[in-house]
């Protein structure tokens, strides 16, 4: 597997932004101020992340998302690795991360990852999106939000 940044030539791939943010109108808030990452196999994208500076010693993963054939096989933990080795290698201090409080693989595998548990944003996917979602059976109301000290 190969991680690299989109290239000027490329397009936008909104289908699998979409799959970790399903609006559209807040991914082009956040996608020109960050930098986006592929995750590729045999020329596939696979998977997607974008980084975000978001204060002074600090970025932001605020999209993730593996293509759903390839779920299960380690991409997502590929993906946030080089977001740490990104993080780093900037000199920066914390790595953040949120999801929803419905989205129980995503909490997971950040714990796992080592991301700790830093606040809850109460209201914020019913603030911030007009459709309801729900995961696991669960309304995605609340946004979790974790970091990791790097």
């Amino acid at each position: 597997m190969n991680i690299r940044e989109l290239q000027h030539n490329e397009s936008m791939p909104y289908s699998m932004l979409l799959l970790a943010d399903p609006s559209r109108t807040m991914v082009d808030e956040y996608i020109d101020r960050g930098k986006l990452y592929f995750a590729v196999i045999d020329q596939e994208i696979v998977g997607v992340m974008v980084l975000l500076d978001t204060r002074p010693g600090t970025i932001e993963i605020v999209n993730i998302a593996v293509a759903e054939d390839w779920q299960g096989r380690g991409i997502g933990t590929a993906l946030i690795q080089h977001a740490i080795f990104e993080g780093r290698q900037q000199g920066t201090g914390t790595l953040e991360i949120g999801t929803g409080n419905s989205s129980l693989t995503q909490l997971g595998l950040y714990q796992r990852m080592g991301f700790r548990m830093t606040g809850i944003d109460r209201d914020y996917f019913t603030r911030h999106y007009e459709e309801k979602i729900v995961e696991n059976g669960i309304p995605c109301v609340d946004m979790i939000r974790l970091a990791m000290e790097l």
